[in-house]
């Protein structure tokens, strides 16, 4: 009978328990955030990209790093992804997880990038959407359901990535990779 109690008591213990948030995976609708972009003055005065505005375009949401050397070797091919498909209804933002504005601003005046950039001093949106390291990045179809995760530096402008955001853009089905056993 003790033994049983301990059981039910351990259940019950488990199933009360916080499982965390859900995850952030394939499927699911991407976490908002409403981020100061670079550049922009601290305060009431600040510009900021909220997700949610860009609601009914094709996202690719960037986590990168100026200390970050991958990331560094593909925002030359993200800036030329966003100029090849600039006005198609696609948005593409990077989140910059650096703690200095500063090397932020450098990084981006050095590369001329003309995409927005938004300021996770504090790394929360980072931890939100349960990044693994940098450059992660997660597009976005027009509902805002995540049609891929991709970890690791990527050739953005791509053959295969601008007909992939192409067919997005269009409505086309998106039939997800094989899986690699």
């Amino acid at each position: 009978m003790l033994g049983a109690a301990v059981v039910v008591l351990a259940i019950v213990a488990i199933l009360a328990s916080d499982a965390g948030p859900p995850p952030v995976v394939r499927g699911t609708i991407a976490p908002d955030f409403d981020l100061r972009l670079l550049g922009s003055p601290v305060g009431p005065d600040a510009e900021h990209f909220d997700l949610a505005s860009v609601s009914g375009s094709v996202v690719l949401v960037n986590f990168w790093a100026t200390w970050c050397e991958p990331c560094e070797r593909e925002m030359p091919a993200m800036e030329r992804l966003y100029e090849q498909l600039r006005g198609e209804e696609f948005e593409l933002v990077a989140v910059a997880i650096d703690e200095n504005e500063a090397d932020v601003q450098e990084f981006q005046d050095r590369y001329r990038l003309s995409f927005p950039i938004v300021l996770d001093l504090d790394q929360s949106v980072y931890q939100s959407y349960q990044t693994m390291g940098v450059p992660e990045s997660l597009l976005l179809d027009r509902e805002g359901q995540i049609v891929e995760r991709y970890v690791g530096p990527r050739e953005w402008n791509a053959p295969e990535y601008v007909e992939r955001i192409r067919a997005l853009i269009a409505g086309e089905p998106i039939v997800p990779p094989p899986s690699r056993l």
